[in-house]
């Protein structure tokens, strides 16, 4: 599909994960080491809220059971077979566009 747009780079310092909406779909957005990532936001324990987890480098832990996913890939830290969508990311100028397809 298309990229669109999700955030400005300064809603999103180092270290942090923020949820968004985009074309209806709860995403993940972080950024570790200065590069933007994007995951599907809905944890596949029990649907926590991922944007709003906890970040410990590019480890985020789910904020209801601590699940926890890397955000460079979206596997789980746990067990790299399964995971969460990760998404495409561009940085345009100040803000970042995501393709979720």
């Amino acid at each position: 599909m298309a990229f669109v747009k999700a955030a400005k780079v300064a809603a999103i310092p180092a270290g942090t994960i923020h949820e968004v909406q985009l074309n209806e779909k709860a995403i993940a957005l972080a950024q570790v080491d200065g590069k933007f990532f994007a995951i599907n936001g809905i944890c596949m324990h029990q649907g926590g809220p991922l944007g709003e987890g906890v970040m410990s480098g590019k480890i985020v832990s789910c904020p209801w059971h601590a699940w926890e996913y890397d955000v460079t890939t979206g596997k789980l830290a746990m067990n790299p077979d399964h995971g969460v969508e990760c998404y495409p990311v561009e940085v345009r100028g100040d803000e970042i566009y995501v393709d979720v397809g």
